[in-house]
């Protein structure tokens, strides 16, 4: 059993995309797989309803979870999934901070524009107040939507400006997700992009991540 969040301060870098692509490929493994919708917006609830609506065969539980009794009921529903995987909120919400709480593993997908990089900054330090009362949790940057254009070099600036700051409680995933229209596509049908099959270098690039995420 574990616990995942995707989650960061910053709106509009693909947590919910990584946090449904990530649970419907759990469940494809056979898992019983829940996926814990905390951010009031709802947009992983509408893509798991899409799913059961349209009868996809690897059905993904979902549920809309809020407030100060975060904690207590993530934990509760540990004992009933094989696999909890939580989408938090584009912002420093209570969601947030509570999820980062009780998880095992926190990956913050950023874009590599400086507006998001910057925003790393506060999750190192969310992280480290949350190590306070969760010793084993670990966190990791992933790099989402990186242009897919050979000639833009944004990806290798947002490394060079990691390693330059150092994070001490972020690590870096070495899987790198491009800005690819398979991934809305897809999420449009209530699908990972590993399910919809209309781009297989989308799909490599999930199951890299996917790889990393809960083989090691």
């Amino acid at each position: 059993m574990g616990i995942v969040l995707v989650g960061g301060e910053k709106g509009g870098t693909g947590k919910t995309t990584l946090a449904t692509n990530m649970a419907a490929m759990l469940a494809l493994q056979g898992k019983d797989v829940l996926l814990l919708d905390t951010d009031r917006q709802g947009t992983a609830s509408f893509w798991a309803t899409v799913r059961e609506e349209t009868e996809i065969e690897f059905r993904i539980a979902c549920v809309q979870k809020f407030g100060k009794g975060l904690p207590s009921q993530v934990r509760d529903l540990a004992d009933r999934y094989d696999e909890i995987v939580i989408d938090a909120g584009g912002r420093d919400s209570m969601e947030l901070r509570y999820s980062l709480g009780v998880c095992d593993r926190a990956y913050i997908p950023v874009q590599p524009f400086q507006f998001d990089i910057w925003t790393l900054r506060q999750m190192d330090e969310l992280v480290e107040m949350a190590q306070g009362i969760n010793e084993n949790l670990q966190a990791f940057i992933v790099l989402n939507r990186v242009s897919t254009n050979p000639v833009v070099r944004e990806d290798q600036e947002t490394l060079a400006f990691l390693k330059e700051e150092g994070f001490e409680h972020l690590g870096l995933i070495n899987s790198v997700l491009r800005d690819r229209i398979a991934f809305r596509k897809s999420a449009r049908d209530g699908l990972s992009v590993v399910e919809w099959k209309h781009d297989k270098k989308a799909a490599e690039e999930m199951n890299q991540l996917f790889r990393e995420v809960y083989d090691g």
